[in-house]
């Protein structure tokens, strides 16, 4: 991130948000979901790894963790990242 802003979809921010409430933290695939569609997405969908590999590309690649067959975790080092977050001016 480098004191770069760094632009995020809603769906970016949502997925991000969440993994940032508890860093070190791993959250489920389902819990993940439910942040981006907020109904039970199919388990099949790989909507989920595009909206991580795209958070990994604008934020860096070790920020978030894969939990192979369980899900995510963003690094627990990112404790006050959550702090900083906050969605862009224009966004209700």
């Amino acid at each position: 991130m480098a004191g770069l802003p760094v632009v995020l979809t809603p769906k970016e921010w949502a997925l991000l948000r969440v993994l940032a409430s508890r860093p070190g933290q791993i959250f489920t695939r389902e819990r993940l979901q439910e942040a981006l569609y907020q109904w039970d997405a199919s388990s099949d969908s790989n909507t989920l790894e595009v909206f991580i590999s795209r958070l990994r590309r604008k934020l860096g690649s070790s920020l978030i963790q894969t939990v192979r067959g369980v899900g995510y975790r963003l690094e627990a080092a990112c404790s006050r990242l959550h702090t900083r977050l906050a969605p862009p001016a224009a966004w209700p």
